[in-house]
């Protein structure tokens, strides 16, 4: 039996290292791009830093989150993380050898101000002039995000997004930013996906810092809308001939049984999920005909506010993982709609249970070309699948396989003339899940958490091969 076994196992290995193989199709598809497309990958400070108390560096939201009891699926936190802290250098070169343009990384707020605001970090300060120098030295362009979930502990006490007071920290935070590294840096990006950070943590509860509440999820809509445009403001002032972008999560929401019900449960969700918090920086307003509680943000809007939500970024970056099925559910407050697990349905599915669905892609670049926005960047798109790792190798078969199905929708969108410029994986390397710990893995490079060894998976090596063709 143990023959047989090991037998399978060799033939599994064969077939994954043949898939890992970029053949002719692979390369019409990379080619297609252009050879001025920007290939990068991404990562972020909470996820992959660790150092959560050294140096001067104060707690997070994210830091108290994981050290409450049964806040993390597998028990875990990130304190440590990929140590990426000590290890920059390390990754920064992996970027390079895998023969990728970009890193896109983030600064931890708490790391630069402790507090959030007032006293500065001079230690922090100068950890990321270090990894933006170590990235010059390797050739590699950084693209940085200031607003990746990490709130410092010490706004949330005061009421974190939900209280107006943070509009004005987070934009003393983004001219600090860009005043110490702008010579450096020349994308930036405000903030990363409000809708999960401000949904899943102000709404839901299942990410930091934990809440529960309508009031409290619209006021840090709103919040975030108006800081969203303050900190463009704040970068293009600073810093005139940067580029200034930022990040939406989208996913395309469609129904599971034709129906006008659905039909109108599908219209919510949409504009939950993909249209709140772009909207009001192209000048739309908030989606309230499609989400009737929107209309609520009235009471939290003081004077001027509808002319401060706009700003024209330079570009928008759209990350796309999943689609989301829906049904219609009254009892559900906020949307109205119930989400269908795909699994339930018998449709592919990924590690953390999302559904694999590449025509997904298609559809919401379609969708968001909709809006007068001419520079797109997929600023994350990436799977956790179930690697098999060797001695020698790590073989994943299945990650290859779904940056092909994906990446060819975004060559079709790209043929039809919506202008996207460039596809940053998630992620680089595996690293912490947020609330499902570090049992998923995206990684284009494996870690071994009990050593921090980096080993380039069989997708790195693939991604390595066609971008040196």
């Amino acid at each position: 039996m143990r023959s047989r076994l090991i037998a399978l196992f060799c033939v599994l290995s064969w077939v994954s290292s043949y898939l890992a193989q970029p053949d002719s199709t692979d390369k019409k598809l990379f080619e297609s791009f252009g050879s001025d497309f920007k290939w990068g990958a991404a990562c972020a400070a909470y996820q992959v830093e660790g150092a959560w108390s050294l140096d001067g560096k104060g707690p997070s939201v994210w830091d108290d989150f994981t050290h409450r009891r049964g806040k993390v699926k597998t028990k875990e936190n990130g304190d440590q993380g990929t140590d990426f802290y000590h290890r920059y250098n390390e990754d920064i070169l992996l970027v390079k050898k895998l023969g990728l343009d970009a890193f896109r990384f983030s600064i931890s707020w708490s790391r630069i101000f402790p507090e959030g605001t007032g006293k500065i970090n001079p230690e922090g300060v100068e950890f990321y002039h270090k990894v933006l120098d170590a990235c010059q030295e390797a050739g590699v362009e950084p693209w940085v995000t200031l607003y990746h979930w990490d709130l410092p502990l010490a706004l949330e006490k005061k009421g974190g997004w939900a209280n107006r007071e943070i509009v004005q920290a987070f934009e003393a935070f983004v001219r600090f930013c860009a005043t110490e590294y702008g010579t450096k840096i020349t994308h930036w990006m405000v903030m990363n996906e409000p809708a999960a950070f401000v949904g899943l943590g102000y709404l839901a509860g299942i990410h930091a810092p934990g809440k529960i509440s309508i009031r409290t999820f619209l006021k840090a809509s709103h919040h975030v809308c108006l800081s969203l445009a303050v900190g463009g403001r704040a970068l293009k002032e600073v810093l005139p001939q940067a580029m200034i972008g930022t990040t939406f999560s989208c996913s395309t929401v469609q129904s599971v049984k034709q129906s006008k019900r659905n039909d109108k449960a599908v219209k919510r969700m949409d504009a939950l999920l993909n249209r709140l918090y772009i909207e009001p920086s192209l000048g739309m307003g908030y989606p309230s005909e499609d989400l009737p509680i929107l209309k609520r943000l009235k009471r939290y809007m003081l004077p001027g506010d509808s002319a401060k939500l706009s700003f024209s970024f330079d570009f928008i970056g759209l990350q796309n993982y999943f689609r989301v099925l829906v049904r219609s559910n009254r009892l559900v407050p906020v949307v109205g709609a119930t989400r269908i697990r795909p699994e339930k349905l018998g449709l592919p599915v990924n590690e953390m249970g999302f559904e694999v669905y590449p025509e997904g892609m298609l559809s919401i670049l379609r969708q968001f070309s909709e809006y007068p926005i001419d520079n797109f960047y997929i600023t994350e798109n990436g799977v956790c699948v179930n690697d098999q790792v060797t001695e020698n190798a790590i073989h994943d078969g299945d990650r290859i396989q779904f940056f092909r199905d994906y990446l060819s929708r975004v060559a079709q969108a790209k043929k039809e003339g919506i202008p996207i410029n460039g596809y940053f994986v998630w992620s680089l390397t595996d690293n912490f899940e947020w609330n499902e710990g570090f049992r998923p893995r995206f990684g284009l490079v494996h870690v071994d958490y009990s050593t921090m060894k980096r080993t380039i998976k069989d997708s790195g090596w693939w991604f390595k091969a066609l971008l040196a063709d």
